[in-house]
């Protein structure tokens, strides 16, 4: 079981009180009233924590001294880690990132901005703690292909760094069902005929990325409870080529098979069967068929789940949309392929 408590480090009462009302609701939190107690608790169990909220100025033990004993047993690398002060001058910032945390926030904290930044990245660590969990189970053959998802995962943590705090809450859930349903439509239909078995976990990895422009959207438009307006739209549209574009930027992903999956799902998981999508026009067998696959998993996931601008709609709506056209055409073949399987997608969602 993945960690789901938070650990607050902070000699101010008050302080500690603000971050446990924050995140309580979502986590369970530990407190400690200085470094020492809170070096500790880490250390007395290394797995509990899926972030710590670190203060800098502290009695007993301050917060940079903690965050040295955690670089040094590399536990900087597997429990995420935030000072949260107010004396973040350029020395102390520079010295902290250099240890490996993950971000500075100074105080006062802006609640929203705080819970943002935190949840983003503890939802990205949890993903990799679950692929890592997956890979250690593989045969000795795929060890090869798990060190390359380890390092693509940790290449995506640094270069999406300023753009995690533009999701929002639900994006862990919904991205981990869009790598579970292209894995499971390529598996197990025809749909994944002519694709190895490598090339299949590497289009599934790559389909949690297929959002990665939304970044680039303005809050008041990504988050926008209701119908976005035309010109909202047109910028909403635009989602697909800053994916793309931002990917491209992306080092590590060059050097990985996962990229060309990547960079094309980004881009053209909004194109239809028609050539009514978007942002290219592609039609017919001119859109790849994992960017199909991807393109109608985020549409089922839409439908059946709740989102900001809309609530979920019954399964047997949603399959009727779906199979209507509501959400724009799609390749037959891939509906046939759903369809046969759609029962068996349907338990994801079942709590």
């Amino acid at each position: 079981m993945l960690p789901h408590t938070i650990l607050i480090v902070d000699d101010d009462e008050i302080n500690r009180a603000i971050l446990d009302n924050l995140f309580s609701d979502t986590y369970q939190t530990e407190e400690a009233e200085n470094g020492k107690i809170g070096l500790a608790k880490i250390l007395a169990n290394t797995d509990a924590y899926c972030a710590i909220l670190l203060d800098v100025m502290m009695p007993e033990m301050n917060g940079m001294e903690v965050l040295h004993q955690l670089e040094k047993l590399g536990l900087t690398k597997k429990i995420p880690v935030f000072l949260i002060t107010a004396e973040a001058s350029d020395s102390t910032m520079k010295e902290a990132y250099q240890m490996g945390v993950m971000d500075v926030i100074s105080k006062p904290i802006v609640p929203y901005i705080v819970q943002r930044r935190i949840n983003s990245v503890v939802e990205l660590f949890s993903a990799r703690r679950r692929l890592n969990n997956v890979v250690e189970q593989q045969q000795s053959e795929l060890l090869h292909q798990a060190q390359q998802i380890i390092d693509l995962n940790q290449g995506m943590i640094k270069s999406l760094a300023t753009a995690i705090e533009f999701r929002d809450g639900e994006s862990g859930e919904h991205v981990q069902r869009i790598h579970d349903i292209t894995g499971f439509l390529l598996r197990c239909t025809e749909l994944g005929e002519g694709l190895s078995e490598e090339e299949i976990e590497q289009i599934a990895l790559a389909s949690i990325m297929h959002d990665v422009g939304k970044i680039a959207i303005p809050d008041a438009i990504l988050n926008k409870p209701g119908r976005l307006t035309p010109e909202e739209f047109e910028i909403m549209k635009t989602h697909t080529i800053q994916g793309a574009r931002l990917l491209e930027k992306i080092p590590q992903l060059h050097e990985n098979n996962t990229y060309k999956y990547a960079y094309d799902i980004a881009r053209h998981h909004h194109e239809r069967w028609d050539g009514r999508g978007y942002p290219d026009g592609l039609k017919g067998d001119e859109i790849t068929v994992w960017a199909q696959v991807v393109s109608l998993a985020d549409v089922y996931d839409a439908l059946t789940c709740k989102r900001v601008y809309k609530n979920a709609f019954p399964r047997e709506k949603v399959l009727q949309m779906i199979r209507d056209g509501e959400c724009g055409q799609f390749n037959p073949r891939l509906l046939d392929c759903f369809f046969a399987v759609e029962n068996q997608l349907s338990q994801l969602y079942k709590k």
